[in-house]
């Protein structure tokens, strides 16, 4: 086997302990459904429930949709590189999304919505060119929209609505094809008229 991979295989190892243990630490689970994510019961994270990973081992997707977890996101989730779905729904997650989530260069899906997240959504999520379906409806998000998200080339599928959003939609790349629908009810967002980094 390639020295190379082997390598990379134990690297990736402990960054994926770490992010998941921090996720655990910052959320309330009042069902236990993160009881396995333990590494005094079983230090491999690739056999804790809801946990997918690939065949180096690497975490791949989260499936953590509709448990009644509530607090807040870890930043350490920025870790998981090799990451392709996070599906986190259905909650009632609190705080911002970690601007570290910008990291996660693999992602394909991140959706969040249906929680009770808050604040700005990070312009470093421009930064995840794989990105194809973003789900932020049904929070409390402030600020505007990033323009940065504008310029994810492989983005198919957007949700903003029902948050608190301000300002102007921006209107190019990839969020020009988005349906007026995906925007709605944020009574404070608009389209048309000069793009504002601030509302």
């Amino acid at each position: 086997m390639d020295h190379r991979f082997i390598r990379a295989c134990y690297q990736s190892f402990p960054k994926n302990v770490d992010a998941l243990t921090a996720l655990r630490k910052g959320l309330s689970d009042p069902d236990g459904v993160l009881t396995s994510w333990d590494p005094r019961l079983a230090t491999d994270p690739c056999e804790w429930f809801h946990v997918t990973c690939d065949g180096a081992n690497r975490v791949t997707r989260l499936d953590l949709a509709k448990h009644r977890l509530s607090g807040t996101l870890a930043p350490e989730l920025g870790q998981l590189d090799q990451l392709q779905y996070m599906e986190i729904f259905g909650n009632n997650i609190q705080g911002q999304i970690p601007s570290e989530l910008g990291g996660l260069t693999n992602l394909v899906s991140l959706d969040l919505q249906d929680n009770s997240i808050s604040g700005p959504i990070p312009a470093t999520l421009g930064n995840i060119k794989s990105l194809k379906f973003l789900r932020l409806s049904h929070n409390r998000q402030t600020g505007p929209i990033p323009r940065e998200l504008a310029g994810l080339p492989n983005l198919r599928v957007a949700d903003f609505s029902n948050n608190n959003l301000c300002g102007t939609i921006p209107a190019t790349g990839a969020l020009k094809n988005i349906p007026p629908n995906s925007f709605a009810n944020n009574p404070r967002l608009h389209q048309g008229g000069a793009y504002v980094s601030s509302c």
